[in-house]
């Protein structure tokens, strides 16, 4: 008598799952790593393997993969209001309470939240004010926006022309006119021979100027960053940038978002990657951390200036007409709220600046290896550069496919690694231990071992 298989998850998945960022004729030969479980900085999968979890997810996980006091917490939410939309003059505690909390930690003075549910939604929405500002202003030409080569600020189609990555436009029939992107601020690889950091901020910061002047500046409306750019391979900024971009922005009396989504909530040393460099933004876009992923939510903060000529144009035309009907989620924002206080009873600013030293260390005990370049970093977020060739700084080409390599022995070792074009990126749950950071380099090590191992294979 023929018994019935049950299928395994892997082969329900390639019948039905359709994966992001994934070469998807690929999948369905592979399918899935189906992970099951996860406890602090580790996740298992579906054949007992266990990795350490060096990105946090997609930079989000930062208290790990098992947390019963939010999930209590999400529970007690759920029984009492399970959901409640936030339109047209109605509200529940749940969003005034998160909304005041933010208002109160953030790092520049704002003056309303905008609860969103992911940074995508977050971003595209503040394109959306800031074009609307400028209506209001009487000055609707204003809309372009500016951001950085290896930029990444969301996949709405909006968001996704902002992004300074072409490998996300490519068969979607965009980037969108409109949006603009200046130089990438990788100083390894972009610098001049002798060129300081500072001479080379300059230099990016003069060129801003000159996009901004051949664009014309009475139809430029704002500027993005992320304060560390997570996808260009969690790279911090070079040595005064920030303070020569936010002097070309004023000049010209451009509004500057900083999109906090993976620096927000601890990740740089201090609360916000704003305060690290001393960022003076106009609205402030954080998801992420805001919640540990452990529900989707996002959040948009204003500044009055913004907001009273949003009050203004709103009763002109009648309303406000913007939103998402998940919103303001009471389960989420309850979340949220748990969250922060678990930050705050961790004292999660002075716990990432002593982990710093560890994380910094690690990365830079790397820079030894024949694959590695260089390493930066700041907080618990930084990088490895990736190179051919030491001496030239040489990348290595497609045909090698040496961030398929890494990545293939990063998971016989027992680490998932974050692997950009030419980079490594570190972001790890903000729960690690120094002897876990240690674990991190050690496994990293046997990854790039392995793919240079592969490499000189090839070319014998």
């Amino acid at each position: 008598m023929n018994q019935h298989v049950v299928p395994t998850y892997r082969e329900r998945d390639k019948a039905s799952v359709l994966h992001p960022q994934t070469n998807l004729l690929k999948h369905l030969e592979t399918g899935p790593t189906v992970i099951t479980h996860g406890d602090g900085v580790y996740v298992t999968d579906d054949a007992g393997n266990r990795y350490l979890d060096s990105g946090a997810g997609l930079w989000c996980a930062a208290l790990g993969y098992q947390n019963e006091r939010v999930a209590r917490v999400a529970h007690d939410a759920m029984t009492q209001l399970a959901y409640f939309p936030i339109f047209r003059h109605q509200s529940h505690g749940p969003a005034i309470d998160l909304s005041e909390k933010l208002l109160e930690i953030a790092p520049v003075p704002m003056s309303k939240v905008l609860l969103q549910c992911s940074g995508s939604e977050a971003n595209d929405s503040a394109v959306k004010i800031v074009w609307y500002y400028w209506h209001g202003l009487g000055k609707p030409e204003r809309r372009k926006i500016i951001t950085r080569t290896g930029s990444y600020h969301g996949s709405t189609c909006v968001t996704i022309s902002m992004t300074g990555n072409p490998a996300y436009h490519k068969s979607f029939g965009l980037p969108f006119d409109g949006f603009i992107h200046v130089d990438s601020l990788n100083y390894y690889r972009s610098a001049k021979p002798g060129e300081t950091e500072e001479q080379f901020s300059q230099r990016l910061a003069d060129s801003l100027e000159a996009t901004i002047l051949r664009e014309g500046p009475e139809t430029v409306a704002a500027f993005w960053a992320d304060p560390v750019q997570g996808n260009a391979g969690a790279l911090p900024p070079p040595k005064g940038y920030f303070e020569k971009i936010q002097a070309v922005l004023k000049k010209y009396d451009i509004l500057f978002v900083a999109d906090e989504v993976i620096c927000g909530f601890g990740r740089t040393g201090e609360m916000w990657g704003s305060q690290v460099y001393d960022l003076k933004p106009d609205l402030l876009v954080c998801a992420k951390g805001l919640s540990a992923a452990l529900l989707p939510i996002s959040a948009l903060l204003i500044n009055e200036k913004i907001f009273r000529v949003m009050t203004e144009e709103s009763n002109r035309i009648g309303a406000f007409v913007h939103g998402f009907t998940y919103a303001g989620h009471p389960v989420a924002c309850a979340v949220a709220l748990e969250v922060l206080k678990i930050y705050e009873e961790m004292d999660i600013v002075s716990r990432v600046k002593s982990l710093e030293p560890a994380f910094l260390g690690m990365l830079d005990s790397l820079k030894d290896h024949p694959l590695v370049g260089d390493a930066t970093g700041v907080g618990l977020i930084g990088g490895l550069e990736i190179v051919a060739d030491k001496a030239t700084r040489k990348s290595f080409g497609p045909e090698v496919n040496i961030s398929g390599l890494i990545e293939k022995h990063a998971r016989k070792a027992g680490i998932i690694l974050r692997i950009t074009p030419g980079r490594i990126a570190y972001s790890p749950p903000l729960i690690i231990t120094e002897d876990e950071i240690a674990e991190m380099g050690r496994l990293t090590r046997m990854a790039l071992d392995g793919a240079w191992a592969d490499v000189q294979a090839a070319s014998a």
